[in-house]
């Protein structure tokens, strides 16, 4: 009897069938044949796959960021799927070797328990000297504006923030997908989720502000800090991002536990740093001390002596 293969069956079984896959399943069987390949390279394929994971893709009133043509489905979810490699913890690119894009397009999702809870689409535009020389900060809900959201638990969100250049098509996912750290806000009393990744030496920390008990979240934000607890400038996180988009990426459920670890490991060396500087400091103020004592005393002594 002949061999009866997968590829017997007709193009169209086969492509309703791998649309059913999720992403890493569908790549590694268009690994297998060069039939599945061609069909595993169907655009729309692809496309389903990114709207089934980022709901936010469908908010097509701002800007479709599948409809650029620059932007490639299957590039899409290649890019922002895994991590940000930790190799690309090297320093940015310069200006004589990067054209920094002209616009971001932020595509964001909070989850709770896996089940999408916000979505939203935000347009940067990046070129203004406003924005390259202020702090970098991208705000998905801002507080005067909140969204109500069902009963939830902030240790239970999860977060997806997709940052696109829709010019050179390439993508970076910025959040550490759960959260690395859940604080009380020191004077309202609402919940601040910190999810973070760090890249170049700085920290991207998107903020998820949320009132359980009311039911809203109050504010989502994006921003940058290097390792000197300072701001970085629009230009500067561009730079990083850049250097990101085109750096490599890692899979795997560890990374996640590994965008934990070094978040905290960049924390305690930003405190380590702050503590070395406030003993630098009070060393300075002994001396500073002691060289006026020393000069008041020489002074008082020699009016003593005429």
């Amino acid at each position: 009897m002949p061999t009866t293969t997968v590829e017997d069956l007709p193009a169209d079984v086969l492509a309703c069938a791998l649309r059913r896959l999720d992403g890493p399943s569908l790549a590694a069987a268009s690994c297998a044949t060069a039939g599945l390949r061609a069909l595993a390279a169907e655009p729309e394929t692809w496309r389903a796959l990114c709207v089934a994971r980022w709901p936010s893709l469908l908010q097509t009133q701002q800007r479709d960021i599948l409809g650029f043509a620059a932007v490639s489905p299957q590039r899409l979810f290649a890019d922002a799927f895994p991590f940000p490699s930790s190799s690309t913890d090297a320093a940015p690119v310069t200006a004589a070797d990067q054209c920094l894009p002209g616009e971001l397009i932020s595509a964001v999702d909070v989850y709770h328990k896996g089940a999408p809870l916000f979505s939203r689409v935000v347009e940067t535009s990046t070129s203004s000297s406003w924005f390259l020389t202020s702090p970098f900060r991208v705000d998905a809900v801002e507080c005067k504006d909140p969204v109500p959201a069902a009963s939830f638990s902030p240790s239970d969100l999860e977060l997806s923030w997709i940052v696109v250049d829709p010019r050179s098509g390439r993508a970076v996912n910025v959040s550490s997908r759960r959260a690395v750290a859940v604080d009380r806000h020191w004077y309202t009393g609402e919940t601040l989720v910190r999810f973070a990744v760090v890249l170049g030496g700085s920290k991207f920390e998107a903020t998820v502000t949320c009132s359980e008990e009311a039911g809203y979240l109050r504010e989502v934000s994006l921003t940058v800090e290097d390792a000197g607890n300072a701001a970085v400038s629009g230009e500067g996180s561009l730079r990083l991002l850049a250097a990101a988009m085109e750096g490599p990426r890692k899979g795997g459920e560890k990374e996640r536990e590994d965008a934990k670890r070094r978040y905290e490991e960049f924390v305690r060396s930003k405190r380590g740093r702050k503590e070395s500087k406030a003993r630098r400091e009070v060393l300075v103020d002994l001396c500073c001390s002691a060289v006026g004592a020393v000069a008041v005393l020489s002074f008082l002594a020699s009016v003593v002596l005429r």
